[in-house]
């Protein structure tokens, strides 16, 4: 084949890029981050599908709430902070956490006419031209000046792995399976995990299981008192510290210990949270520590929590020699286009809604400085966001500052 043949070829092979819709930002997830983050976007001024999109793989409104377990009621929620301009009120202690925020989720959405678009995956983000982004989705393909990425850490629950974990003959599920307590009656269930998660397992199987065992890498802490701002700032700047310095981020409640409430203080008394250290070897019908010890199971269940989603930006080579992405406030030091809300430090309720506020600040100084100007701030010339149409148990509050 001669030369012109060759080139023919490789024009053929070569991969058509498809007609890229554009936006100045993506929103990618939303849960408590995303909605924040188009909240306080819609407020300063962009509109959605014309400056902004949110796009969330979810089938409906309710971020990684809509997933929790049916037993998991709203009263034991440790805190559900309210999202911005809109409180939500009313709400039964005793109805599934999944149903009332999921409804209060979507109500927002409405009244705030933030247009999310789902069910779409983000596959990959990448370079694009003109220094723009490329957000590749199951919906086709979105150009982009910048990209929040709220996406949290549901979609990847972490597997710890044990010498003969593939033997074993009973059942092994992570919290992210669970369903209840009713699927664990008259078995001998083993929980692993020090969090939040594995004390609530373990205090609603324990009446349904023929026994129960817990074990945890370090003892747990529990702490005594109300949650008060210092120790609030103190466990954030913890957090913040890790992932300022590229390392992967630890949860909140990791570094604040566990609340010691009446659940909590009877479960120890009844040593049901009589608590083993971490076994070193799963058997085909149990787990096995080195000095001998042994403990039957029929079920492992694994509430060992999970790792950000952000595989999708792995193309934009984010991550830092420690394992982690290195963000300043909620600014991915690597890409200032790239904030990541709803990361680290960020991940709770009250701190998701302060980072989406952080974020769309900074994305407007950025916008700014291109050659392409945001739009007007309204902050100072047309007044806050007025919710739209009925929004049921939910009450439209006073919004908070921009700056």
């Amino acid at each position: 084949m001669n030369n012109a043949g060759a080139q023919v070829r490789e024009q053929v092979q070569e991969p058509v890029r498809e007609h890229a819709r554009e936006v100045d930002v993506v929103v990618v997830g939303a849960g408590q981050a995303g909605l924040s983050s188009a909240y306080h976007l819609r407020r300063t001024g962009f509109e959605p599908e014309r400056d902004f999109v949110v796009l969330d793989h979810a089938p409906r409104p309710g971020g990684a709430w809509q997933f929790r377990w049916p037993s998991l009621t709203y009263g034991k929620v440790h805190g559900m902070h309210a999202l911005p301009g809109m409180e939500l009120t009313d709400a039964d202690p005793d109805r599934p956490s999944s149903e009332v925020v999921a409804e209060y989720f979507d109500a927002y959405e409405h009244a705030f006419d933030l247009r999310v678009r789902r069910p779409v995956d983000v596959r990959a983000v990448r370079e694009g031209d003109a220094g723009r982004l490329l957000v590749e989705t199951s919906d086709g393909t979105w150009s982009t000046r910048a990209l929040i990425n709220a996406t949290g850490t549901w979609d990847r629950p972490f597997w710890p792995r044990y010498p003969g974990q593939e033997t074993f003959r009973g059942r092994q599920l992570h919290t992210a399976q669970y369903a209840g307590p009713q699927d664990f009656a008259g078995q001998r269930v083993v929980v692993v995990g020090g969090g939040a998660s594995g004390t609530q397992h373990l205090l609603e199987i324990a009446p349904y299981a023929a026994g129960t065992t817990w074990v945890t890498r370090r003892p747990p802490v529990f702490r005594e008192g109300p949650f008060s701002e210092d120790v609030g700032r103190e466990a954030v700047a913890l957090v913040e510290e890790r992932v300022r310095q590229g390392l992967p981020p630890k949860s909140v409640v990791s570094v604040t210990g566990l609340p010691l409430n009446d659940a909590i203080r009877q479960g120890l008394a009844d040593g049901v949270l009589d608590r083993l250290p971490m076994f070193d070897r799963i058997a085909s019908d149990g787990v096995e520590w080195d000095d001998g010890r042994r403990v039957a199971a029929d079920v492992i269940l694994w509430a060992t929590g999970f790792r950000a989603a952000v595989d999708h930006l792995a193309p934009l080579r984010l991550r830092e020699p420690g394992g982690g992405i290195r963000v300043e406030g909620t600014r991915a030091v690597a890409d200032a286009r790239i904030h990541l809300v709803g990361y680290g430090p960020s991940a709770s309720t009250i701190g998701a809604n302060r980072a989406g506020r952080a974020a769309v600040r900074d994305i407007r100084r950025l916008l700014a400085d291109s050659p392409r100007v945001a739009p007007p701030d309204p902050a100072t010339t047309v007044g806050p966001v007025t919710p739209v149409g009925p929004v049921g148990p939910v009450a439209p509050v006073a919004v908070e500052a921009a700056g």
